[in-house]
């Protein structure tokens, strides 16, 4: 028999008073999931409603944009005061639960941004193989802190249960961040002091917008895993800053989508990839940790509570597998036969592993599952409806030219 499953499923209150009935999170994907014109559909309020029944305390929407220029795919939501309010109150209510809140991750993608539907933009110009992008004027970067609150105040006011600031994973604010993509000359730039200094601003004007009471929360690398990139030191650094900042919860997770870099989240390693860092974060904050990366069984997870080195375990792949795995963890009879065993695919494309995820969590939202889809039709399948919605959305929102 596997340890006692008891911490797994204990409360957590949060520092603005919210609680959380378990420490299981549906970690922040993009599911790519919205109608090409950045509305929820129908499959995505069905999946997260899925996840809620399945047992999560907590489940993230990834990517969810306050500037449509700025997208990472042409699935992602769009939440600006233009939106139409409607199927986000739906997607509000669908998603969450007695049990379980849904937050929306605020996103940007930066220089990371989908060229078909926008126009790259990040912290420093870039020309590099596969990523091109222009530098953001100092105007554009200090009109980014009010985007992110005016989207942080209408997921509050549309019924959303909190908000995840995305500064993680190469986007925007990991960007900033980052010295390898972050050469700024201003305040901006230089000393980490700087470079968190936009994520610092935005974390503020979030919070004056949605009030002391609605949960906050941050999304940080641990390291980039980059050349030049952010590295552990400076992320703890980041770390303590939070503390004093009115933060919630801090996320951690660490990779890019960095043309050609290998994503943490393929990796076929069996441990859980950023305890370490959380361990070392511990004695730089009091705000409740979640780690993302790396958890394949329910003995991982326990034992990453009960030592103490993370709050709540991140969970993505996992229930994109079985959105019902928090129910079937929490019997104390759970063998550990039943954890889950994760496909392994022979010499996939870049993104051909994502693909196919994105592609099964469409299948979840249908309630189409067991069709047992093979990695070039997930691929095939994938690149096509991004074809199609990218043709929604330069409808929708034209060609992306401007900030």
């Amino acid at each position: 028999m596997s340890p006692d499953p008891s911490p797994l499923f204990t409360p957590l209150e949060l520092p603005c008073g919210a609680v959380l009935s378990n420490r299981l999170a549906k970690a922040a994907m993009s599911d790519s999931l919205g109608d090409g014109m950045g509305n929820p559909t129908e499959t995505q309020k069905r999946l997260y409603e899925r996840w809620a029944a399945g047992g999560v305390a907590l489940s993230i929407i990834g990517e969810v944009q306050g500037n449509p220029n700025f997208a990472e795919k042409p699935g992602n939501l769009v939440l600006t005061d233009d939106a139409n309010p409607d199927p986000f109150r739906a997607l509000a209510q669908k998603g969450a639960g007695p049990s379980t809140q849904l937050w929306l991750q605020l996103g940007h993608a930066g220089a990371m941004t989908h060229a078909p539907t926008g126009t790259p933009k990040g912290p420093t110009a870039l020309d590099l193989e596969g990523l091109q992008c222009d530098a953001m004027t100092f105007a554009e970067v200090s009109a980014l802190p009010d985007m992110f609150a005016g989207t942080a105040r209408l997921s509050r006011d549309l019924g959303f249960g909190g908000v995840e600031i995305h500064a993680a994973h190469g986007f925007l604010l990991s960007q900033f961040l980052s010295p390898l993509f972050n050469r700024r000359g201003d305040a901006y730039g230089g000393a980490v002091t700087n470079r968190m200094r936009l994520l610092l601003e935005v974390v503020e004007a979030v919070r004056s917008a949605v009030g002391p009471t609605f949960p906050v929360g941050v999304k940080l690398n641990a390291t980039d895993q980059l050349e030049g990139g952010l590295i552990p030191t400076d992320a703890l650094e980041v770390v303590a800053a939070l503390e004093v900042s009115g933060v919630d919860l801090i996320d951690i997770s660490g990779g890019t989508y960095f043309p050609g870099a290998a994503s943490a989240s393929d990796a076929t390693a069996s441990g859980v990839y950023f305890l370490d860092f959380a361990e070392a974060a511990r004695t730089r904050t009091r705000i409740p940790l979640m780690v993302t990366g790396g958890f394949k069984t329910r003995d991982q997870a326990i034992d990453a509570v009960v030592s103490g080195k993370t709050d709540i375990v991140g969970l993505a792949r996992s229930l994109v597998l079985d959105p019902h795995l928090p129910r079937r963890w929490q019997a104390s009879d759970f063998p550990r036969s039943g954890d889950i065993t994760f496909p392994r695919f022979n010499a996939p494309p870049e993104g051909g592993i994502t693909a196919w995820y994105t592609m099964r969590m469409t299948e979840l939202g249908q309630d189409s599952e067991g069709q047992d889809i093979d990695l070039p039709a997930a691929v095939k399948a994938y690149n096509e409806r991004d074809a199609e919605r990218t043709l929604l959305w330069r409808r929708r929102f034209g060609s992306g030219a401007g900030s």
